[in-house]
């Protein structure tokens, strides 16, 4: 059966990405701004000096800003840097899909996975380094190539949570097939589905989703990978203003070697409105490679991912015409943060995939594997693995389907949520997969148990779609622009203390509970099934902490706050397990409340996750309190200083020669 004789007309969806990030907070005009080399993202609101910490909270600042910027923000990831708890997007678990969106899945679902199944061959593909033919006809009949297209585009118009069904699929069989795919639609001509006039996308989305055209996206170069600020291609407008001359170079450009279609990122001049002065600012471009001048180096040679083509790409005086400009000339930034947000949860659905299937490896071998007389699934350090192994697969799958059901539902913000998935995602699935070759032994890492193909497959995701290093401070600098704008409401109720009486006397009474260790009144009962009320007690505690932790890094660093990133590494590592405890307390009181066959099961994976993801909060924001951390901030700092200064290890060889 060919999935493209069913359709839907559904919401736009997102996949696997592979450019970096180059975001602004785009919810807030003081939002967080690229900046060049480590110093990577700011927040004026972040930065702000607040001189009177005295009486500084979250319920009292919300109230402030309320009233000065409208409706407080329904992001769970905003909400706990305030030490708040917002459930709308959290609670219940999504449950999205109409009766006959869930009927249309379910016809893709078998088809697709008979496809990879039956007809890909994700090892030969690898020793070809190159998706075979065949294999690439067949995606075409399916309407793979279209996943995200309307159907009165050739497309089938799938939801995201849909999307996220089949990504899934797909991750657990062939990652290298699915960069293809995923460069191709999520990124390739996603900012046509997004930012396409009507003419742009009846010109290219039908052929885009029968794969007769390829598409690929065109931003990074050998000098501007998290820096998209500094990219060096240029697009000057002719004279008449008919069309612009493209020149310069993109690298690492998945499909680069096989689009016909582009969308590239390059700098064009413009006059400042404000001062008259010529500034360069990033547009976007659909460029057609029989537009001439656009030229593909060989396939690049890659530790992973080898089915997939990667190539340099080169234009070369091409002629672009106007009408190819994606959005507004100068909003380039704009488009590449859509493209992005909208699509990293695909990249937790898709390892969420991954992860099955090492799992099932890893399972399989030791329920079968005798040693010392007992199958070694019996042996308490086994037991450990697994177990650690099918709950991160649990936080990721969870993280995957509350990102794409909040989507679904309209949610607007879901940016630092996004992020979290990506980073958890990545360092998971790697993981998982380390420990299934451990528990496999010799076994695992010979070349035909074919997990030595999936590790080399992963280790790409935490460096591509922005590397994780930097997504934590996009995740942190986020987090604290919110607490910031909080703080600085609060300030303006501190000029008038008549006026706001009762918001203050509130707050000096949180204050006082915090200190001496009560709650504050935050809470998660009556949101969390009973038998889950211990976990959401930890739950609520680490975040009434974490928010006082927020807060304190605010006061103490000030503006200094976005060079900071030690400190910022862990807010984020705290953000993340904050986040992971409340999705998986949210899926596993759904299947206890609708009485699943595994919500005991659940119940299970979610009470150990919490326990041990709060010991680590605690421990994180204990190490930020402590006057230790300086120190070991600082001892850091020096070892890599004087490690670049040698140019390698600095203490001499211990045999003396």
């Amino acid at each position: 059966m060919l999935l493209r004789k069913v359709s839907q007309s559904s919401a736009l969806c997102g996949t696997i990405l592979r450019i970096p990030p180059v975001l602004s907070g785009g919810q807030r005009q003081a939002g967080v701004v690229a900046l060049q080399n480590s110093r990577l993202y700011a927040s004026q609101a972040a930065q702000a000096v607040l001189e009177k910490p005295a009486a500084v909270s979250s319920d009292a600042a919300t109230k402030v800003e309320n009233k000065a910027a409208g409706a407080e923000s329904k992001s769970f990831a905003v909400s706990i840097f305030k030490g708040q708890i917002a459930t709308a997007q959290v609670f219940p678990f999504p449950s999205v899909l109409s009766e006959e969106q869930e009927q249309f899945l379910r016809e893709l679902v078998g088809p697709v996975n008979k496809f990879f199944e039956e007809v890909n061959d994700a090892a030969k593909n690898d020793a070809l380094e190159k998706v075979e033919d065949h294999t690439m006809e067949g995606l075409k009949e399916m309407g793979a190539f279209g996943l995200q297209v309307p159907a009165d585009l050739n497309g089938l118009g799938l939801s995201n949570t849909q999307y996220a069904r089949l990504v899934e699929i797909v991750g657990g069989y062939d990652l290298g097939v699915g960069i293809t795919l995923g460069a191709h639609q999520s990124i390739g001509f996603k900012g046509i589905l997004l930012f396409g006039n009507p003419a742009q996308k009846e010109k290219y989305l039908p052929k885009l989703a029968t794969g007769e055209h390829i598409a690929a996206f065109c931003l990074t170069e050998p000098a501007s990978g998290s820096d998209a600020a500094s990219i060096k291609t240029t697009a000057v407008q002719s004279p008449c203003g008919q069309y612009f001359t493209l020149n310069g170079s993109k690298i690492w450009i998945s499909n680069g070697g096989l689009a016909e279609i582009f969308t590239v990122f390059a700098k064009t001049p413009m006059k400042d409105p404000k001062t008259g002065e010529m500034k360069d600012k990033i547009t976007a471009f659909v460029v057609e490679r029989s537009f001439g001048g656009v030229t593909s180096g060989p396939p690049e040679k890659k530790m992973g991912i080898k089915a997939s083509n990667t190539a340099e790409v080169y234009f070369d005086n091409v002629r672009v015409p106007a009408d190819c400009v994606l959005g507004e000339v100068g909003g380039g930034f704009k488009v590449a943060m859509n493209i992005l947000n909208n699509g990293r949860f695909g990249m937790a659905a898709a390892l969420s995939g991954t992860m099955k299937s090492s799992i099932a490896k890893a399972v399989d071998h030791a329920a079968n594997r005798t040693q010392f007389g007992s199958k070694i699934h019996n042996y308490g350090v086994i037991q450990e693995k697994m177990a650690r192994m099918t709950m991160l697969q649990y936080v990721t799958e969870s993280m995957a389907y509350m990102i794409s059901g909040n989507m679904d539902s309209g949610a607007t913000e879901f940016q630092i949520e996004a992020a979290i998935s990506k980073i958890f995602a990545s360092e998971a699935a790697w993981n998982v997969t380390d420990e299934c070759i451990q528990v496999m032994g010799g076994m695992g890492f010979m070349k035909d148990a074919g997990v030595e193909r999936i590790m080399r497959d992963l280790r790409i995701f935490r460096i591509f779609e922005g590397t994780n290093d930097i997504l934590r401070l996009f995740v942190a600098l986020n987090g604290f622009q919110s607490a910031g704008n909080q703080l600085k409401g609060l300030q303006k109720a501190l000029k008038n203390p008549l006026g706001n009486a009762g918001l203050l006397a509130g707050e000096i009474t949180k204050r006082a509970k915090r200190k001496a260790g009560l709650s504050t009144g935050l809470t998660l009962q009556g949101t969390v099934h009973p038998e889950l009320a211990q976990s959401g007690e930890l739950t609520v505690k680490a975040i009434e902490q974490f928010g006082v932790v927020v807060e304190e890094m605010l006061i103490k660093y000030g503006k200094k706050i976005i060079d900071e990133q030690f400190v910022l590494k862990r807010v984020a590592d705290c953000a993340i397990d904050l986040y992971a405890m409340v999705v998986v307390l949210s899926r596993a009181s759904r299947s206890l409340s609708q009485g699943h066959a595994s919500a005991q099961y659940e119940k299970m994976l979610c009470e150990t996750w919490c326990m041990e993801a709060s010991d680590r909060v605690m421990r994180d924001i204990k190490l930020l309190r402590s006057g230790e951390s300086r120190k070991l901030f600082k001892n850091l700092r020096a070892i890599s200083t004087a490690l670049v200064e040698n140019g390698g290890p600095v203490s001499p060889h211990p045999l003396g020669f």
